[in-house]
């Protein structure tokens, strides 16, 4: 993995790692969630989603992207022939920020190592940023989500594809259009380096 995933102790397996966030109090988000959201999926995908936080819905579940912007997501998925679990779908913050706000960056900063150590372990050769506060806290402060969505950016083995978070198609309509169009270059992508079927193919 990159240098930008390598700070702190690492795991190095999922069992470890899983343990080490159960009674997570690093930042205040702590004190007001039902269930850590941890992330989805295949623990072994070549591509990995990485959103914002959970919500009402993710907190409950302790699963992410289950509300409102998650089945919308999922329709996507469904449109675009991506099997949802065979990618792996993490957060920057395990923990729900009250009333659904923008992490701050020291809970976003108290989180990180979990995500990093996530994709450390997942190994993905894509990963698809859902909106800015992914963008920002993986990539660096210097990109912003309007100037990069849709372009790749490459950093060390890992290709990565800013696009609007799926919040954000609930509340502008014509948004819908770009995401569907940057994940659809994302499908063409991993079809071309990845010999991972994406497409659930019932027997």
């Amino acid at each position: 993995a990159s240098d930008v995933y390598k700070r702190q102790e690492m795991y190095d397996n999922w069992e470890e790692l899983e343990n080490s966030i159960v009674n997570c109090k690093k930042c205040k988000l702590c004190t007001g969630r039902r269930n850590i959201v941890f992330g989805e999926g295949n623990k072994e995908a070549d591509l990995m989603f990485i959103g914002e936080g959970p919500g009402a819905d993710e907190d409950k579940e302790g699963i992410p992207f289950v509300g409102r912007a998650g089945q919308l997501m999922n329709k996507a998925f469904q449109g675009l022939g991506i099997d949802r679990s065979k990618v792996y779908i993490a957060n920057v913050v395990k923990c729900r920020p009250p009333g659904n706000r923008v992490p701050e960056v020291d809970e976003a900063k108290a989180c990180l190592d979990y995500l990093r150590n996530q994709v450390i372990l997942v190994k993905p050769k894509i990963i698809v940023l859902l909106g800015s506060t992914a963008l920002k806290n993986i990539l660096g402060n210097e990109y912003g989500i309007t100037a990069t969505r849709g372009k790749w950016i490459e950093k060390g083995e890992i290709t990565y594809m800013p696009t609007w978070h799926p919040a954000a198609l609930l509340r502008d309509e014509n948004k819908k259009i770009e995401f569907w169009r940057d994940l659809k270059e994302v499908v063409e992508k991993y079809n071309s380096i990845s010999s991972l079927s994406l497409i659930h193919i019932s027997e």
